[in-house]
């Protein structure tokens, strides 16, 4: 009986871990952003975002809202570092990819190295959250003009949305991240990865 009770606590009780990507070109805006999420959702103070350096390798942010824990992989986005990403697909419950919406003649850079990331096996079911940062700049695009240049119409609409956000101010972050657990929670990727995991996983 105790292990009957004590199981439905663990379930009701224990915060569910979810493993995101934050993944785009260099100078993007990623470790920005995962600064701006570590000082907005849990006790430590982010890096000013002018002692941000390009990532070189992986940086990890793991903050809690509300009923989720979320473990960020901040990968480099520079050329030589992309076939890294890779590495973490099996385990990511979802992508987070960061778009400079303000620098246009990176669109296809950008485009390209996206439609790398969707066309592999790994990453079959994530949900795709798809920022356009940086509108906290005048010349930003907006989500939606960002959304009609990816032009993702061949992907599933419940696995991904496009968010304006400014990792800079915070504006939209919190929106975006309701998104994010709504979708992860929903996703059959979230069950399937569970079941690999093995039983008393969260």
């Amino acid at each position: 009986m105790f292990s009957l009770f004590y199981g439905l606590w663990k379930q009701i009780f224990t915060k569910m871990e979810f493993h995101v990507l934050i993944l785009g070109i260099d100078k993007a805006g990623k470790t920005t952003l995962l600064e701006k999420l570590k000082t907005r959702y849990s006790n430590l103070e982010g890096l000013p975002p002018d002692r941000i350096v390009p990532t070189v390798g992986l940086n990890i942010g793991r903050v809690e809202v509300s009923n989720a824990k979320l473990v960020f992989w901040d990968l480099g986005g520079q050329p030589g570092l992309r076939s890294i990403w890779e590495k973490y697909y099996e385990e990511a419950h979802a992508v987070v990819y960061v778009v400079d919406a303000a620098c246009l003649s990176r669109f296809e850079d950008s485009k390209s190295a996206l439609e790398k990331v969707l066309r592999h096996e790994d990453l079959q079911g994530a949900p795709l959250l798809i920022l356009a940062n940086k509108q906290d700049l005048e010349e930003a695009v907006s989500a939606d003009e960002l959304a009609r240049y990816l032009d993702l119409k061949k992907l599933d609409e419940s696995l991904y949305t496009f968010q304006g956000v400014s990792a800079f101010d915070g504006l939209g972050i919190k929106e975006s991240i309701n998104w994010l657990i709504d979708a992860m929670e929903r996703s059959k990727r979230t069950e399937s990865l569970r079941a690999r995991a093995g039983p008393g996983v969260i």
